[in-house]
């Protein structure tokens, strides 16, 4: 697992990178000429942001998964699975604007992946509770 979660946190941090330069040096452009709305811009801001945040915090589960972190396995899926359909909606919500291919239906994904985020932390903060238990 921990070669694999390395893995994806790498791929997602470098695609993180590039999505935020792309947003930040071409698509602001099309807000300008009007092909992309300022609400969607923040949207892929966001998805950006949480793509990052949550990289980040794959690597944190890793460096304290001995220590500290009970469910480390299933807070770290549930990270991987969050950012897949939270920030991989938007994206593809956003690619839609800028095509005009319909991409609506993955609107009612982008929740489902803020749950994953939210039951993640959660469990971290069970898994702290138990920690503490057991120190």
């Amino acid at each position: 697992m921990r070669n694999g979660a390395l893995a994806f946190a790498g791929i997602s941090g470098c695609m993180a990178v590039m999505l935020g330069a792309l947003g930040a040096h071409a698509l602001s452009g099309k807000v300008d000429s009007g092909l992309l709305t300022s609400k969607s811009m923040h949207a892929y801001e966001t998805a950006v942001h949480y793509q990052m945040m949550h990289t980040l915090a794959i690597l944190a589960m890793i460096a304290l998964k001995d220590r500290y972190i009970a469910y480390y396995r299933t807070v770290i899926t549930l990270f991987i699975v969050g950012i897949v359909l939270f920030s991989g909606s938007i994206y593809l919500l956003v690619a839609g604007d800028l095509t005009g291919i319909n991409f609506k239906f993955f609107g009612p994904i982008t929740p489902l992946g803020g749950l994953c985020f939210i039951a993640a932390w959660f469990m971290v903060f069970i898994g702290a509770l138990k920690a503490n238990k057991e120190a």
